[in-house]
């Protein structure tokens, strides 16, 4: 009897609609399983991103190395080269104010200057021995020697424009940060927990501000006074707002001044440097259209003012001179 109903239409189509029903039923609850899975993991590898920034796991930043770079300067150490700079007070701030604040960026800084002092010379003989040109001993010499000298500069160039471009950021988007801040703090917030909101707020428009208020937040809740990480700030970033800045908050809290009324004084000011700035090279500009427009427009205009008149004279004068 039951083989008899199964083969009938209508059960027929009533099973085939409900084995349909539950095979989308599946694919929906599966579908919407993987979305939130895939949702979920997106934002663990946000997070992960967010805080491999602001630690600078980079091969020169942060505070740790990788092992290759480790490994390298041992060896060039234990062949008997010294990778130890003379100046080593000042390179390690400048290194630092540059971004790379790892104990082992000076001594690799040191042995990338040694490598481009001898590499760019070898690929220059090189490359004129292997292409078979003659070059004369003294040509040879004087494109070597300017070769080695680029190679020893081309890494303090370099360093000096990062520190720069670090510092022109911070500059520019510190102001912001102080108004946050001031906020913050209005609001009830601690010096501490404001830098860490503050840090966490930036991340993504002022990086910079973001990874120098996350290692001073850091550094408190490691044990450290607030005038000994204020100062490190200050020492780390080179510029001299943050120092004033570090300065006013480090008198502030041994006078019990408020630090509302700091932060807001200071943020006025700030922001009014800022458009000065601003105004400043604004008011450069016109000097600096000056040279091109000299250099440039000039030499026509004169050329287009005098050229008939010099026509004019030749057709008139060199008959008259001729006896024409």
């Amino acid at each position: 009897m039951l083989g008899g109903l199964t083969l009938t239409g209508p059960l027929r189509l009533a099973l085939l609609a409900l084995v349909f029903i539950i095979v989308v039923a599946m694919v929906m609850l599966l579908s919407n399983t993987l979305m939130r899975r895939a949702a979920t993991r997106a934002r663990l590898d946000e997070v992960r991103g967010e805080q491999t920034r602001l630690t600078d796991s980079a091969s020169l930043r942060g505070d740790t190395l990788s092992k290759g770079w480790h490994r390298l300067t041992e060896f060039i150490e234990r062949s008997g080269i010294s990778l130890v700079d003379s100046q080593g007070e000042s390179l390690r701030a400048k290194l630092v104010a540059a971004g790379y604040t790892s104990p082992l960026a000076p001594k690799l800084f040191t042995a990338i200057r040694l490598g481009l002092l001898f590499l760019l010379p070898s690929i220059l003989v090189g490359s004129i021995i292997l292409g078979g040109s003659e070059v004369s001993p003294f040509t040879l010499y004087l494109f070597g020697v300017a070769l080695a000298i680029f190679g020893l500069y081309a890494p303090n160039l370099f360093i000096t424009a990062k520190a720069d471009r670090r510092r022109e950021a911070i500059v520019n988007g510190f102001p912001d940060s102080l108004d946050l801040m001031l906020v913050c703090v209005e609001a009830g917030l601690g010096m501490e927990a404001a830098f860490d909101r503050v840090g966490r707020e930036m991340l993504h428009s002022h990086p910079l501000i973001a990874q120098m208020l996350s290692i001073v937040t850091l550094e408190l809740r490691a044990g450290s006074s607030r005038e000994e990480a204020l100062r490190n700030m200050a020492n780390r970033t080179q510029v001299t707002e943050i120092r004033s800045f570090s300065t006013l908050l480090i008198q502030s809290d041994k006078l019990g001044s408020s630090i509302g009324d700091t932060l807001r004084v200071y943020a006025s000011e700030m922001r009014e440097k800022r458009r000065m700035r601003a105004e400043e090279k604004a008011h450069r500009l016109p000097v600096l259209l000056s040279v091109p427009l000299v250099a440039c427009m000039l030499p026509v205009m004169i050329g287009v003012l005098m050229l008939p008149a010099i026509i004019r004279v030749i057709r008139e004068l060199v008959p008259a001179l001729g006896g024409g």
